[in-house]
């Protein structure tokens, strides 16, 4: 197995699980064999990867930032990562809107598969509603930028939704070290080498055991499915769906890489396939982000500095599969439910999910949960998402892989404009 690239390990992987995961859909006590003797080894491979996500972000977001020449460095750097972020989620939201009322999927759903499905997923659905009302509950206009600071670090590091109070937490001691003194954080800076180091090795030995972690997980995916039937009933939104994260990754996407990222798109999304693969299987940002670094550095050559920290806050707030979808779920719900949605509340929806993106856990799951406020700022039933549960969670794995694949774009084109930066500086100095 060493000698097969790690992204043909991972399709093995992935092949072998959907195969098995049929065979045990086929016999007697299939299904809890899978979810009893199958499913626990893709839950402990996948927190292995959230075990390491929180230690990796810190020692590489500090060492990242400490190693910027100053300050001004930092927020050229920052408002060009979240100028793209913030650019590329309502481009995913626009195209996913125009996608679904091109196609209105709604119009293909008859009124008793749509009662059957109402009462199919109604208690996941009430589930999820008061999950996300009691979230909106307890949020002020303002609570996003209160859970930025943590008052505890210690026990925001408990956790990988507090990935944002992380990253705040490691960009202010990089600040500091860059305004002290070199003698003064030299051993602290040798120490940050030392466990990046550690933690890098810690990735490549899990790397390891991910054939088998995505064959765990897959296998256990489609023994779980729900019955073939609503899939097809569902066939129409998850096309328009498949069809807007396709476009948007390899339209969209190969279109700033080749002419932003100065890039060929072939060699681009060759580079990102393991953490695709990945992200495909844990349906997690936050677990692929070890090997989304790791295929960053190695296959993109992508600058330390720029990695280290596009890359954790892209895992935290960049989430355009995630709103590509939300906006072709919103609508789709409208449609089904006889909804007639205005220009107007339609442009909300893009708003909507553009400040939900931010902050949203980057587990599996947290994209209903979103769904939830954008259904509820156009006035849509939230009890409508049960429609949609059949279909999510394959569909999360896909939206997944874009995220994955938005991070590592933009970390691109943002390392091509600090390197053309940086000769420019050279020559201006060697002119002088």
């Amino acid at each position: 197995m060493k000698k097969i690239p790690l992204h043909w390990q991972i399709l093995i992987g992935i092949t072998g699980g959907i195969i098995v995961g049929l065979l045990c859909t086929q016999f007697a006590g299939g299904r809890e064999f899978a979810i009893d003797w199958i499913k626990p080894f893709g839950t402990i491979f996948i927190n292995l990867l959230k075990l390491i996500a929180i230690p990796l972000i810190i020692v590489s977001l500090i060492k990242g930032v400490s190693d910027l020449k100053d300050v001004t460095q930092l927020s050229a750097l920052g408002f060009r990562t979240f100028g793209l972020y913030i650019l590329t989620t309502v481009i995913a939201v626009s195209l996913g809107l125009a996608l679904v009322n091109f196609i209105q999927p709604g119009n293909f759903i008859t009124e008793d598969t749509r009662q059957d499905m109402l009462q199919s997923f109604a208690g996941e659905m009430q589930f999820k509603i008061d999950e996300a009302t009691g979230i909106k509950e307890t949020r002020g206009p303002l609570q996003v930028l209160v859970d930025i600071v943590p008052d505890n670090i210690f026990h925001a590091a408990t956790a990988n939704s507090n990935m944002l109070q992380i990253i705040f937490f490691s960009l202010l001691v990089g600040v500091a070290m860059i305004t002290l003194p070199f003698g003064e954080i030299k051993s602290f800076k040798k120490v940050l080498d030392s466990g990046n180091a550690i933690v890098l090795k810690i990735v490549d030995i899990m790397m390891i055991f991910a054939p088998y972690g995505v064959f765990a997980l897959l296998a256990a995916l489609i023994a779980e499915a729900p019955s073939i039937d609503v899939f097809k009933a569902l066939g129409m939104y998850a096309f328009t769906v498949v069809l807007g994260l396709v476009i948007l990754v390899y339209g969209v996407y190969s279109f700033f890489i080749y002419f932003f990222g100065k890039m060929n798109p072939f060699h681009f999304f060759k580079a990102i396939l393991p953490a695709q693969l990945l992200g495909f299987s844990t349906s997690s940002s936050a677990a692929t982000l070890p090997v989304t670094m790791e295929c960053a550095e190695e296959n993109l050559g992508i600058r330390k500095e720029v990695l280290s920290f596009v890359l954790p806050i892209g895992a935290t707030i960049n989430m355009d599969g995630t709103c590509l979808y939300q906006g072709v779920a919103a609508i789709f719900i409208a449609q089904v439910m006889g909804y007639d949605l205005t220009m107007a509340q339609q442009l909300s929806v893009i708003a909507t999910a553009t400040l939900a993106s931010i902050g949203a856990a980057a587990v599996p799951g947290a994209g209903i949960l979103m769904l939830v406020i954008v259904l509820e700022s156009i006035g849509v039933s939230p009890a409508g998402i049960a429609l949609i549960f059949a279909v999510d969670r394959p569909l999360d794995m896909l939206r997944t892989s874009v995220n994955v694949s938005g991070d590592a774009m933009v970390a691109t084109i943002i390392n091509r404009v600090g390197t053309k930066k940086r000769m420019l500086s050279q020559e201006m100095d060697s002119g002088t």
